[in-house]
């Protein structure tokens, strides 16, 4: 008998992943070709050349013990520098190797800051729409999800509804900058608004309330936005990150954890951090993509590659009448539905081997979600199908 803790996950497994694992049959019956597959953030674009040298020269050159070996629960000391030092010299800050711990990816960072803040009945706020796997994170510590309402106007966060449903009982907030389902980036001036009532309300409460910072599209802003590094504006703040997205590596698992000085009790959060790391199962971070990412801090996946694909289906759809967010960040396209129920629209999609996500799988129904880190000629093969679809419902 499964535990009682998991019996709610089977009937509520991921739509995402679900839709993927639809248009992989879809594929296998009509041609991949003539399936448009919008559902998974996996990025069609190549790792940088750089990465696969990187590996080369690693496995080459370098002791194989050393490279397949156990390291430090934190990561690489080298690597964890290297890091840092990139750091500081793009955001003018300070981290030393002892404030960054390397994860397996984001989602396992998630993790490690919620082992080490949340204890069983504390609130942690997340803002709609949302990756619905924060959910599954804070309750695997026995935590209390508060969902702030979406803006629909805007998308930006809804710091109205924040503000009322801070409580003493709140112990983190998680911020995910650029947006994962809408591709909105978050202003310096949301941030600062963020920071100013979250710092009353530590003073309120007279206990410290963090902010998690979820930043795995960071490098994925288009139009001159610019994404602000938070911890300038709240000391107790702590940025989590991989390079899924931004060196196409979401298969290899590798990000990390930053846990600035300014941080309260910074010293012993950042020890109980690794230990998290270590007990939650990773032990640490994979040591050949860890040695890897220390020689490539500064490469770049070819942001014109989605910038294309951004405009061209922006541009398709609100042609053919559909409501969009346009995007600024990540690779994500958010639509309004035009019918109430958008798993109607999603359903009516799948005629013509369209494959979107729907917005309740984001705690936001009445929109879908379109991952464009496709190629370039799914989208253009696409448009006619979406146009078929348009006169449906527009």
């Amino acid at each position: 008998m499964i535990a009682e803790k998991m019996k709610p996950y089977l009937q509520n497994n991921s739509a995402i992943r679900a839709m993927f694992e639809e248009g992989k049959k879809m594929a296998a019956e009509f041609g991949a070709d003539k399936v448009y597959d919008f559902s998974l953030g996996n990025p069609n674009v190549p790792a940088p050349e750089k990465i696969k040298e990187a590996i080369k020269e690693i496995l080459e050159q370098e002791d194989p013990v050393f490279v397949h070996g156990y390291m430090s629960n934190a990561g690489f000391p080298h690597v964890r520098q290297a890091i840092a030092d990139n750091l500081n010299e793009r955001f003018e800050t300070q981290f030393s190797e002892n404030n960054l711990i390397m994860t397996v990816g984001a989602g396992s960072g998630l993790n490690v800051c919620l082992k080490t803040l949340v204890d069983p009945g504390d609130e942690v706020i997340v803002f709609a729409p949302y990756f619905l796997e924060y959910g599954s994170y804070i309750r695997n510590y026995d935590g209390v999800l508060v969902q702030v309402d979406p803006d629909l106007d805007t998308f930006q966060l809804n710091l109205d509804d924040f503000s009322a449903k801070l409580s003493e009982r709140t112990k983190a907030v998680i911020i995910n900058n650029p947006h994962n389902p809408t591709g909105v980036v978050y202003s310096e001036e949301t941030v600062r608004r963020l920071a100013e009532i979250m710092e009353n309300k530590q003073k309120e409460y007279g206990h410290a309330i963090y902010l998690i910072s979820d930043e795995p599209y960071r490098e994925l802003a288009f139009d001159g936005a610019e994404v602000p590094f938070v911890t300038k504006y709240y000391d107790n703040t702590m940025v989590v990150y991989s390079y899924s997205k931004s060196l196409s590596l979401p298969g290899e698992r590798i990000g990390y954890v930053i846990i600035p000085d300014e941080l309260e009790d910074s010293e012993n959060t950042i020890t109980a951090a690794t230990i998290a790391n270590r007990i939650s199962g990773c032990v640490n971070a994979p040591s050949l993509i860890q040695l890897a990412v220390a020689k490539c801090v500064d490469a770049e996946v070819d942001l014109g590659y989605y910038d294309r694909n951004r405009k061209t289906l922006y541009e398709g759809l609100t042609g053919y009448g559909f409501t969009c967010i346009k995007p600024e960040g990540a690779f994500y396209l958010w639509v309004k539905s035009p019918v109430e129920d958008e798993k109607q629209f999603v359903d009516a999609a799948k005629k013509y081997h369209i494959l979107m996500v729907p917005g309740s799988s984001f705690a936001c129904p009445g929109y879908v979600r379109l991952a464009y880190c496709v190629s370039y000629e799914t989208i253009v093969n696409s448009l006619p199908e979406f146009g078929r679809l348009a006169k449906e419902f527009c």
